[in-house]
């Protein structure tokens, strides 16, 4: 196959966001997936594009929020061209606030969201009201924050699969012959064979577990307590997750899945009685910086990395798969040195 240009393997979110970018320059590409789309973790369930906390400003804090004002634009175009909705909505997201301390803490980092969001969404410090889309509040008062925005992992995967195609991208399920450049999009498995190949553990899998519930309430906020993400969705569902095992025994939802039911249903008790559609866990790709590693394979001519979106996979995706196509195609040189796998490699 002559007229391949890049041969991206893995059809995760990272894979797919690559493909979607290179095609979008001009070049012809292929995707090849052992399995299927959304095999690994990106196939999940909660789809929380959650900011960090806007205090302590950092170049990754400031690239997150470059990614998550791009997301609207970068998925409507997605959505357009391919026609398959991928439900990404800036809906918002509210916090409890636990005690007098949590409550100064809140109202410091809505001073600094004016200053290092310039403008582009708010934290805000609000009472509570007692409305039935509202955590449990120990203070009374909850952060609403109108950065977070919330997609669908799977209808976005569809969505991106389904441009490609329209773009005339090939997506092989199953083995396939590699032409061109390579981009490895391959997960917590990429890590490991990243890992046997420079003797030493740069990256690992991590379990995550979340559900999926039947119950409508397409526009409110995300819900966010600690360690507890709860969004609802635009088809009529409501996800909850997730949890983050580094040892586990089996790779399947077991009992810890269970306890997220009942702190979600503590937190929202309108949940109480929505029906439980799905539980659902998988391994997540977590580099050694804990950041997205993304660029050129050192020592291996004509090969890229795009993996390690521990927790901020889709989130990060935009930004990160525009970086790394303009970098491949026109030798920008825009992504940071801690994202760069010779750094993570020497780490």
């Amino acid at each position: 196959m002559a007229s391949v240009d890049v041969t991206v393997r893995g059809a995760g979110i990272f894979g797919l966001s690559t493909a979607w970018a290179l095609v979008k320059r001009g070049l012809r590409v292929q995707v090849i997936e052992t399995r299927r789309v959304g095999a690994g973790a990106s196939g999940g369930l909660v789809g929380a594009l959650a900011p960090h906390a806007p205090e302590v400003w950092n170049a990754m804090k400031a690239l997150q929020l470059r990614s998550l004002l791009m997301a609207g634009t970068w998925w409507d175009e997605v959505h357009q061209v391919g026609g398959v909705d991928p439900l990404y909505l800036r809906a918002g997201r509210l916090q409890p606030v636990a005690d007098a301390a949590a409550l100064d803490l809140a109202r410091a980092r809505e001073t600094a969201a004016r200053q290092v969001w310039q403008g582009a969404a708010e934290w805000l410090v609000i009472p509570a009201t007692g409305a039935d889309w509202e955590p449990v509040s120990p203070a009374g008062w909850l952060i609403r924050d109108t950065l977070t925005a919330r997609i669908s992992p799977r209808r976005a995967l569809a969505s991106l699969a389904a441009a490609l195609r329209a773009k005339g991208v090939g997506i092989i399920i199953g083995e396939g012959e590699e032409h061109g450049l390579v981009v490895h999009a391959t997960g917590y498995e990429g890590l490991a064979t990243l890992s046997a190949a420079i003797g030493r553990k740069i990256g690992a899998g991590v379990k995550g577990q979340a559900l999926l519930l039947r119950h409508d309430a397409q526009d409110a906020p995300q819900i966010y307590a600690p360690g507890l993400h709860i969004v609802a969705h635009g088809d009529g569902t409501v996800a909850i997750g997730s949890t983050s095992e580094t040892v586990w025994q089996e790779p399947g939802p077991d009992a810890q899945a269970e306890d997220l039911l009942a702190r979600a249903r503590a937190q929202l008790p309108v949940l109480e009685r929505a029906e439980v559609l799905e539980r659902w866990a998988g391994i997540r790709p977590r580099a050694k910086s804990r950041a997205p590693m993304i660029g050129a394979w050192p020592e291996r001519p004509g090969h890229f990395i795009a993996n390690g979106g521990f927790k901020t996979g889709f989130g990060m995706a935009p930004l990160c798969s525009e970086m790394l196509a303009s970098h491949m195609v026109e030798g920008r040189d825009e992504i940071p040195p801690t994202f760069l796998p010779e750094t993570v490699l020497k780490g």
